[in-house]
């Protein structure tokens, strides 16, 4: 298997991002108000802090799963569920900029959404010929 293929700087590139956005939460133990004053109060008690946690520890682990190409269409699914899951409970709501004409917008998660289908489908979405 080469690691180093066509799709390298795109599993490379959502590989830092997901560590970027999971490792310093976790270091400086924000991942624990994420779970018990966000996730906790829209609703998810007593659940939110596992799923916190839950949701961290799958960055981490899609991250390795993308940099070494492996479980990649599982580790795909499970962060386009949780990017899916933040536009709708946290970035619709404000719009769709980032930042700039908003904040908090969804388009960073939409990018993100299809970078991973275009790991995880490098072909397209054709069906095998025989």
């Amino acid at each position: 298997m080469n690691i180093f293929n066509g799709t390298f700087l795109l599993r490379f590139a959502a590989a830092v991002i997901l560590l970027m956005h999971s490792i310093p939460s976790i270091v400086t133990n924000d991942v624990a108000d994420f779970g018990n004053r966000y996730l906790n109060a829209v609703g998810l008690a007593p659940f939110g802090l596992p799923l916190a946690w839950a949701i961290k520890l799958s960055h981490v682990a899609s991250a390795v799963c993308l940099l070494f190409q492996v479980f990649v269409k599982w580790a795909v699914l499970i962060t386009i569920l949780i990017l899916v899951a933040g536009i709708v409970m946290i970035h619709f709501k404000e719009g769709w900029f980032v930042v700039g004409f908003g904040r908090n917008g969804m388009e960073f998660n939409f990018l993100l959404i299809f970078v991973l289908l275009a790991i995880a489908f490098p072909n397209g979405f054709k069906r095998n010929s025989r």
